[in-house]
C-alpha cells in the first residue's frame, strides 16, 4: 500500500498540459528546466525536492531545482547513487524505500523514496529528472508516466527539437 494519499488522474493530466505549454513557451534550455522544477514541485505535495542534472563530461551536474533548500551533490558521477544509476542506464529508476538500497546517496535526511527520469538525447543521456519524497512509497505509474513525458519534453528543448 502507497504512504501517500490517492492523488487524483486529473491532477496529473493538468499538470502535463500546463507543462506542456510552458514548454513551448520557454526561451531557452535554463528557463524550461527551472518551470519544470517549480510546476512539480508546486503541484505535488508528495514531491519534496525537485531537481534536474545535466550531463557533462562522466558527471551529472544539478542544473535546476525546487525545494526547500539545495542539496549539497551538485555534481554526482555517471554510474554512482540512484542518480548515476539511471543516467548509466538509461532507464527509470523507482526506490519505494531508499534505506534498502546501499548506493543511494542521501541529499537529505529525510528522504525517504526516490524517482529519477533520464532525459534522452539522440546519443543517449542528455540529463534526468530527480525527485525526493519525505513519503515511503511516494511514487507509481502515475508518476513515472507523467514524468517520462516531462522528460520527453524537455529533450526536445535541450536538443532544439520542439
Amino acid at each position: 500500500m502507497s504512504a501517500r494519499p490517492e492523488v487524483d488522474p486529473e491532477v496529473y493530466a493538468e499538470a502535463r498540459s500546463a507543462i506542456r505549454g510552458q514548454l513551448e513557451a520557454s526561451v531557452n534550455e535554463i528557463d524550461a528546466q527551472e518551470l519544470v522544477c517549480a510546476e512539480l514541485y508546486q503541484r505535488f505535495d508528495h514531491y519534496s525536492w525537485v531537481g534536474i542534472y545535466v550531463i557533462e563530461g562522466d558527471e551529472l551536474v544539478l542544473s535546476a531545482w525546487a525545494g526547500e533548500e539545495e542539496t549539497e551533490h551538485t555534481t554526482i558521477k555517471v554510474g554512482e547513487g540512484i542518480c548515476g544509476l539511471a543516467a548509466a542506464t538509461g532507464r527509470t529508476e523507482i526506490v519505494p524505500d531508499v534505506s534498502e538500497r546501499e548506493e543511494f546517496i542521501a541529499c537529505f535526511p529525510s528522504t525517504r523514496s526516490e524517482i529519477v527520469v533520464p532525459i534522452m538525447g539522440h546519443d543517449g543521456v542528455l540529463g534526468e529528472i530527480d525527485i525526493d519524497s519525505d513519503e515511503l512509497d511516494a511514487f507509481d505509474d502515475l508518476d513515472r508516466t507523467l514524468l517520462e513525458d516531462v522528460a520527453d519534453r524537455l529533450s526536445r528543448v535541450m536538443t532544439g527539437g520542439m
